[in-house]
């Protein structure tokens, strides 16, 4: 169950929109940002989180940590003084709600979702995030998560994905779902014409129930899409299925950082905070490859997914995420590798087809020379009989 601070229940659906359980301005502190905005949760947790130890980012972390990358959260607010993410938060932008520049979480679902991402880990914390070093952008486009009728929101999204696009972000993450709208699906393609990686929670359903619909904005298909997972990599009943689904991660039993400090425990989890730890893998591959096309991040991350061992499905794309492959692997420019196969190997240019040349040659050299040595033998072993005396002629 939630933590006692925690706002009760599961993340809740809302007609217009859902919070799904779902040049950069400087970073500079604002404290009051953090009056009244969002209670405390738990104490930090005694071993990490089973889902930070699944994906374990800390074997990428020698390569890298995320730096030079800001990932925006377009969410509920995310709070610029817990430990975990002082100094981290830049001066977001607030849409349809007093300006707090993004800093103010009433409902800590946006700060739960930036720890995931970018979270540093403190003295006496075993928490970490996915890309440590990252910067978090916030853009609030909700307060709580109650049931709103606003049918504004879905432009308030928009209009939040396009601010973050012209405010320095990298990666966006989308732990919401609403209708799609033609200017939703305009802002989307706005931020991945800028080279801005776009990820999105799949969407939630009530338990034995099965949508038949994707959500968006996940649904569009330059969205990264992703799923949850359990401990054992199995589904989440309440994660949507379908065929847009690209990749999962960790969406059960989810701890994470409060807005007023201290941790929740999210026990029902959500696809928002599965695409929070695809988001950090962006952030990972887009700072080890500043230059690498938005579509190459997308497909980095999808063809280095832990595949299904049925192949590519439904309920979880072709995997669960994998950051350290996401980052080292080498594909030589390959497309999207089908799950649960081996590719074929590659035509190259063969540089070394000199070198495989030389070695032929040598291995038939001594083979050839053993021969000869061979067929010598009796010859040899006949002289030293004669004491190299010559034996009579032959006669004809």
């Amino acid at each position: 169950m939630l933590a006692p601070a925690r706002p009760a229940g599961r993340t809740v659906r809302l007609l217009a929109a859902v919070l799904l359980a779902v040049a950069a301005p400087l970073v500079v502190a604002d404290p009051a940002a953090a009056a009244g905005c969002g209670r405390a949760g738990d104490p930090a947790p005694a071993t990490p989180p089973w889902a930070q130890t699944r994906l374990a980012p800390d074997a990428v972390w020698p390569l890298t940590r995320g730096a030079g990358t800001t990932v925006a959260v377009i969410d509920s607010g995310v709070s610029a003084t817990h430990p975990a993410l002082r100094g981290k938060v830049l001066r977001g932008h607030d849409l349809g709600f007093a300006e707090r520049f993004g800093r103010c979480d009433e409902a800590g679902h946006g700060t739960m979702v930036a720890g995931i991402i970018a979270g540093r880990q403190t003295e006496g914390s075993t928490f970490a995030g996915i890309a440590p070093d990252a910067l978090i952008l916030p853009v609030r486009v909700l307060r709580t998560t109650d049931r709103n009728f606003d049918q504004q929101l879905p432009v308030r999204i928009a209009n939040a994905i396009r601010w973050a696009v012209d405010n320095g972000a990298g990666v966006i993450n989308l732990s919401l779902e609403t209708v799609p709208t033609s200017e939703l699906a305009a802002a989307v393609n706005y931020a991945v014409a800028h080279r801005v990686v776009v990820v999105a929670a799949a969407g939630n359903q009530e338990q034995g129930t099965q949508r038949d619909q994707p959500a968006f904005p996940a649904g569009y298909r330059p969205v990264l899409a992703v799923a949850g997972v359990d401990q054992q990599d199995k589904h989440v009943d309440t994660s949507i299925s379908g065929d847009y689904i690209d990749v999962a991660a960790p969406g059960l039993q989810i701890v994470a950082p409060a807005p007023g400090g201290g941790f929740f425990t999210e026990a029902e989890g959500g696809t928002s905070f599965a695409a929070a730890y695809v988001s950090g893998v962006a952030a990972l591959v887009k700072s080890y490859y500043p230059d690498l096309p938005v579509q190459d991040v997308v497909n980095r991350i999808v063809a280095t997914a832990d595949n299904p061992p049925e192949g590519r499905t439904q309920e979880a794309g072709y995997g669960v995420v994998n950051p350290y492959r996401a980052v080292t692997a080498i594909l030589g420019g390959r497309e999207n590798v089908p799950a649960g196969t081996l590719p074929e190997p590659e035509d190259t240019d063969d540089s070394l087809a000199g070198a495989r040349t030389a070695a032929a040659i040598a291995v038939v050299a001594a083979l050839v020379l053993t021969a000869l040595i061979l067929m010598a033998r009796p010859i040899l072993r006949r002289g030293r009989e004669r004491g190299w005396r010559a034996g009579p002629a032959s006669r004809s």
